[in-house]
């Protein structure tokens, strides 16, 4: 699984294939941009959960990044992305072979999303397998790459 971590003081994500043009947003919080493997599961989508929710990536008083989204009472805009596993070292068009296919990636989008609402901060969710466009304010700017692999 990969996420990709932003900070933020505001996100919204809009699906624009569907003519009632659905917006969901957040005020200050993080934006997390997920993509899946096959070989993912609940005990990976735990492990990421935690890890999104108790990132220390929030200044304190004195300006240091001491505080998670939960002590900013922030909150989180999840949003699927498949391209994170996207391949482009051959070639000019990227290969996706690495993600997961799109049943087994929906079932794990939809069980992360549930894992981080039995948090304490709201939960926002882009749309699966939709277009959508994403708008980021991106704080800091504060951007991390999260990983983690069952192999």
């Amino acid at each position: 699984m990969r996420v990709v971590v932003q900070r933020v003081t505001r996100a919204a994500v809009r699906r624009v294939d569907t003519p009632a043009h659905d917006e969901r947003c957040i005020e200050r919080g993080l934006v997390l941009l997920a993509g899946f493997r096959a070989a993912d599961d609940e005990a990976v989508l735990r492990w990421m959960a935690e890890k999104c929710l108790s990132l220390r990536i929030f200044p304190d008083a004195d300006g240091a990044l001491n505080r998670s989204v939960v002590e900013v009472e922030g909150a989180l805009l999840v949003v699927p992305n498949f391209t994170l596993y996207g391949d482009a070292r051959k070639g000019r068009r990227p290969s996706f072979t690495r993600a997961a296919p799109p049943d087994l990636a929906e079932r794990l989008f939809d069980t992360f999303v549930a894992t981080l609402r039995r948090g304490p901060v709201p939960v926002e969710s882009g749309f699966f397998q939709a277009h959508m466009q994403v708008e980021i304010v991106n704080d800091g700017p504060v951007t991390l790459m999260l990983e983690r692999d069952v192999e």
